[in-house]
């Protein structure tokens, strides 16, 4: 029984190019972690601005969201594999202009504005190609484990990169963490380039808006689609807490980048042990409901932050958020990628990327503009509320998504429909 609670790590005994792309990308994710500490750290010292700190998610995600579709119909048009090898050079190349700022001390508040759009836009390019690779390196039935094994990397790069960038900022100041990030990308570089060519499987898609409507329709077609992608969507724009984090760290537990550390620290930390234990995940037959109940949890983990004033009590909060977060991801994860055939996955991922990454983004933004207006723990109780308000809303309009099984994934050559 304890064995099967643990994760499940065929994928990286089956598959050695799963294995290498698991490990490089991770350690790359510790630096890129480090970044965006320093970068929320910087903002918040020069402003002493919870709105100018969710600014900073703005600025991610309006490019995520405006051009992530787009991006998407490029990686089913190109061989993945170079896509992301070319973006991960000019992700680096970034990482070094963010060093490069801080080593000057230019403390440019617009500067580091324009830095995190131009990050953006390569990472809406980069990040659904790379989503098509564990499709392609495992077998159907191990997909629960490989997405509970990427989680895992994840979750540890989040829980380890602003542990490290407190204690390097504390020491080295912000520009150390900077300097790691760019040097991190060398293992991600070479976990990418170890991999076979991965150019898209059938009919290739022409890049532009067309593509970006087939994929669209594609999504609107299926309930499970669109219950998958909504429920992301809810829980991020309506529940990401992270912006209110600093502000929370200068009100009641000093203000320091140690403390501010642990609780960015805190959900991942809580994504780890909920990868660590997700060996049950597989064996859940109704996944889309599952994933409901787990956006639910975390939303009331939210709620409870958001009226804690005691820090153990926070972070404990913080953990099991995270650790129902990640479990809801890899029920979402499993769904798309046993739901869409080859030829739409990076499209679909690009999709998945925009509600996920795009839509927590806008989430710090709604946060950190709801915590101006009122107190930061009352913009963390209404963001668990509404949170799960959607929750309900999708269980009562979706029950095609509600009632979905994985073993019922739709043939590669059919369109979906509820």
């Amino acid at each position: 029984m304890p064995r099967r609670l643990l994760v499940d790590a065929a994928p990286l005994r089956q598959s050695p190019a799963f294995r290498r792309y698991w490990i490089g990308s991770g350690l790359s994710a510790i630096g890129t972690q480090m970044t965006m500490f320093a970068i929320t750290y910087q903002v918040f010292t020069m402003t002493n601005s919870s709105f100018a700190v969710g600014a900073v998610g703005l600025c991610s995600a309006v490019p995520a969201i405006g051009f992530g579709m787009l991006a998407g119909t490029i990686g089913d048009a190109v061989d993945r594999r170079r896509l992301v090898l070319i973006t991960s050079l000019a992700l680096a190349g970034v990482s070094a202009l963010f060093a490069v700022q801080a080593f000057l001390d230019l403390r440019q508040l617009w500067l580091l504005y324009v830095l995190t759009v131009v990050e953006s836009l390569i990472v809406s390019v980069n990040v659904p190609a790379r989503r098509t690779f564990t499709p392609r390196l495992l077998p159907t039935e191990l997909l629960p484990a490989g997405a509970a094994l990427n989680m895992m990397t994840m979750h540890l790069s989040n829980t380890l990169g602003p542990l490290l960038a407190g204690a390097v900022a504390a020491v080295g100041g912000l520009k150390a963490c900077y300097v790691i990030d760019v040097l991190s990308f060398g293992a991600a570089l070479y976990g990418v380039f170890r991999l076979p060519p991965m150019p898209p499987e059938g009919t290739l898609a022409k890049p532009g808006m067309t593509a970006v409507v087939q994929a669209v329709g594609f999504i609107r077609g299926s309930q499970v689609l669109t219950g998958a992608v909504l429920a992301d969507l809810f829980a991020m724009t309506l529940g990401a807490p992270f912006a209110l984090f600093p502000a929370i760290n200068a009100a009641f537990f000093g203000g320091g980048p140690q403390t501010l550390g642990l609780l960015n620290a805190a959900p991942a930390i809580g994504g780890v042990l909920g990868s660590a234990l997700s060996g049950p995940v597989g064996h859940v037959s109704r996944q889309g409901r599952a994933m409901l109940l787990a956006g639910a949890c975390w939303a009331i983990t939210l709620i409870g932050f958001g009226l804690s004033t005691t820090l153990w009590l926070s972070v404990a909060l913080l953990v099991v958020g995270g650790a129902c977060d990640v479990i809801s991801v890899v029920f979402r994860t499993t769904i798309l990628q046993v739901a869409t055939p080859d030829r739409y996955r990076s499209r679909i991922g690009a999709a998945e990327y925009v509600v996920g990454y795009g839509g927590a983004q806008l989430g710090n933004f709604r946060a950190g503009t709801v915590a101006s207006l009122t107190t930061p723990g009352l913009s963390a109780v209404i963001g668990g509320l509404s949170t799960i308000a959607g929750a309900v809303a999708l269980w009562r309009w979706l029950p095609g998504f509600a009632a979905f099984r994985a073993e019922i994934a739709f043939p590669d050559d059919q369109a979906t429909t509820g």
